[in-house]
């Protein structure tokens, strides 16, 4: 295989690092807001539906441009799997949400990104349902999550604010990724709408399921139907990239755009046959409910890119620091 192009860069604009840190007090206030009445949780995704221990097995043979970090060799690393609803609070399954797949590799070696923080042995990855955000900037996720807390203001708020064509576009592309319905979290394919370096190339990844994706569920609740076929078979997802060829195509800054291209699998992740609601599940899950999921734990070669993701390093810190996350684990309990 042809190695893809490595002419990518980030267009970063006078004045981000001082806007982002902004923002991420703005949505550590929301989150300090709820937790009067709610007590302390995530800023954003803050059910967890179903977490599960799991191993990440990477596969042989890769070609050599995409052997970097966690894949420059065939090995198998302990994980954790977090599958969550999007939202500040907890809500129904039912009612329209982002939901959301993140996962955090134990062992990996390396330099890590966050100062203070680089030798830890972890790597993170997020995902969601959908290959693209609907906002242009993190300023405009940022108002619109805002603004969401008072349902009745928000279109008059964002006619305003955006313009009516751009509220009304906003709206349906929203409306069409919260609205379709999800009847089982083990059946969806998970994507990063926003990129990451893969050494010297940038990419996008996913995680595709793997095998028999049975519908039983009427989607109210999520978690326990993910735990009820959890508790009777293995449950795995290929973790695939695709990669950046050229700005048209495969843009790193404009996160409203789905890439086109192939997807290569570079591993599989197993979340092993397991009893989530027994004794030994549920002390799993308190752990990892204390732990931060952050796209910014990650080795170098791994490293977040783009204005969304650029932003979403000071907005971890500042939610993880308010409700005082456990430092990354060596191992999983």
């Amino acid at each position: 295989m042809t190695a893809p192009s490595t002419n990518w860069k980030e267009n970063i604009a006078p004045g981000e690092e001082a806007l982002f840190e902004k923002l991420a007090q703005d949505l550590g206030g929301l989150q300090a807001g709820l937790a009067k009445k709610r007590g302390i949780h995530r800023g954003l995704h803050a059910k967890a539906n179903v977490i599960a221990r799991a191993t990440f097995e990477v596969k042989e043979n890769l070609d050599e441009h995409l052997r970097v970090g966690p894949f420059a060799s065939a090995k198998k690393y302990d994980a954790v799997v977090r599958f969550s609803n999007g939202g500040p609070i907890v809500q129904a399954d039912k009612k329209p949400d982002v939901r959301g797949m993140a996962v955090k590799l134990i062992g990996v070696g390396g330099k890590k990104l966050i100062p203070g923080m680089q030798d830890c042995v972890t790597q993170d990855f997020s995902a969601i349902l959908t290959q693209s955000v609907p906002f242009p900037t993190p300023e405009a996720f940022v108002w619109f999550v805002l603004a969401a807390r008072n349902p009745l203001t928000l279109l008059p708020k964002a006619f305003m604010k955006f313009g009516v064509g751009k509220t009304l576009a906003l709206v349906k592309t929203l409306q069409a990724g919260l609205g379709a319905p999800v009847m089982q979290l083990q059946t969806n394919r998970y994507f990063t709408p926003l990129p990451i370096r893969l050494g010297a190339h940038a990419a996008k990844y996913c995680f595709t399921p793997v095998g028999p994706q049975n519908v039983r569920s009427d989607g109210a609740d999520l978690g326990g139907e993910f735990a009820r076929h959890l508790a009777g078979q293995d449950v795995k997802f290929d973790f695939q990239v695709q990669l950046f060829t050229d700005e048209t195509n495969t843009p790193i800054e404009d996160h409203t755009r789905e890439w086109t291209g192939p997807w290569t699998t570079l591993g599989t992740l197993t979340l092993q046959k397991q009893d989530v609601n027994s004794a030994e599940g549920k002390k799993l899950s308190e752990w990892a409910e204390k732990l931060s999921f952050d796209p910014w734990h990650a080795c170098e070669e791994l490293r977040p890119l783009g204005a969304m993701m650029r932003a979403r390093s000071p907005a971890y810190r500042v939610s993880t620091m308010a409700r005082q996350a456990s430092p990354e684990p060596t191992a999983i309990p």
